[in-house]
């Protein structure tokens, strides 16, 4: 296992993030409790020993699960991470409580690292408002001991990433964001990279694999990649990419199966970042992907827990993203086999999935236009 410096700390450069675990009949609310405890126990005998839950990962079940499998280790063996969940206004209100019972359900006395979660472009007026006081309170929490290291998850602008850093007076120590080949430029997280260095921020990353989608290509990219390194999965060509960045000392992956960890384990024995016709060659067919106008879905499932209709809309979005990959094949079979009143047409475009979306997804637009192609 590759491991990084930060503060005297040594982190593996591989975190294991808990937000994809496996789960039973498909409800990400219900981990399959064995499955997990496996792959954690296999993580920490491999090496990993950053572990990164938050409030509402899996319906809000993953802090209290990961506070039971975690018990079983010394606590200096592992570092936990966590995050504020002031996505939400009521979370806002009630941050003290929110706070407690998350070291309650973690079954633990502090946080290693805490982050404010997911600072959007809709949010952060929120995050800074003076009248819930939460960076001044997290600072306390701190100066108390209950968080080791504070920081951010971030999917904003560069300019509000920015005036977040500037409005925390210092208190940020590092900086967690999209970051994947596909994003480099997409989503420009080169420039906001760039932007850490300038305030000296370490670089935390989250969807290395854009939430399986870097995964798994099509047919013709991966004959590309292939030419220049036959045997590199997928998978190891996105965190190749990665561990040639300047900056980035941890990457946060949220695997579902035992595979899936150990190859990423295996990815992370050696440093091996790409050379530069590697680089080259991934970053053009990361620009012939951008050029398609699908929907940036990296299935967190923030969404699904604001639908009042609880429609699937990862789901959906990937079958309406296949849709204008394959212009109309795929469409009807795949509706077909969903439940009438869980298709595109019964969302009502009540928007509370926006408010909540880290890619800033139009989601009621897009079900509109779902609906119109299916007629």
């Amino acid at each position: 296992m590759i491991y990084k410096d930060f503060q005297g700390k040594q982190l593996s450069a591989l975190g294991l993030g808990c937000m994809r675990f496996p789960v039973i009949d498909g409800n990400m609310a219900q981990i399959d409790e064995a499955k997990t405890a496996e792959m954690v126990d296999y993580a920490m005998k491999s090496g990993i020993n950053y572990y990164d839950t938050a409030y509402g990962y899996h319906g809000g079940t993953s802090e209290p699960l990961m506070g039971k499998l975690l018990s079983k280790y010394p606590r200096e063996s592992f570092y936990l991470a966590s995050k504020f969940p002031g996505y939400d206004v009521k979370n806002l209100q009630n941050k003290e409580q929110v706070f407690a019972s998350q070291l309650q359900r973690c079954q633990t006395e502090y946080f290693d690292f805490y982050l404010c979660h997911s600072v959007t472009d809709t949010n952060i007026d929120n995050y800074l408002d003076p009248q819930y006081g939460l960076l001044e309170y997290l600072k306390a929490e701190k100066a108390a001991g209950r968080i080791r290291h504070l920081g951010f998850s971030c999917h904003a602008s560069l300019e509000q990433m920015e005036r977040f850093i500037v409005a925390a007076g210092g208190a940020v120590e590092f900086c967690q964001i999209q970051l994947n080949w596909l994003d480099w430029t997409l989503q420009d997280a080169k420039a906001k990279v760039e932007m850490l260095a300038k305030y000296g921020i370490p670089v935390w990353v989250m969807e290395p694999v854009r939430g399986g989608a870097l995964a798994k290509l099509k047919d013709d990219y991966a004959a590309r990649l292939q030419a220049l390194a036959p045997d590199r999965s997928a998978p190891e060509w996105a965190f190749r990419f990665l561990q040639g960045l300047p900056g980035v000392t941890m990457t946060l992956s949220g695997m579902s199966n035992m595979e899936q960890l150990q190859q990423n384990i295996a990815t992370y024995a050696t440093a091996q970042p790409l050379g530069e016709a590697e680089l080259a060659e991934l970053l053009a067919i990361g620009a012939e992907i951008a050029a398609q106008p699908t929907l940036p879905c990296t299935a967190c499932r923030y969404c699904t827990e604001y639908c009042p209709q609880q429609l699937d809309i990862p789901k959906l979005i990937e079958i309406y993203n296949e849709e204008i990959f394959s212009g109309g094949y795929i469409l009807p079979q795949a509706v077909a086999r969903i439940e009438a009143d869980k298709r595109p047409d019964a969302c009502i475009g009540c928007q509370s999935c926006e408010a909540v979306c880290p890619q800033g997804i139009k989601i009621a637009t897009a079900f509109a236009d779902f609906c119109a192609r299916m007629k």
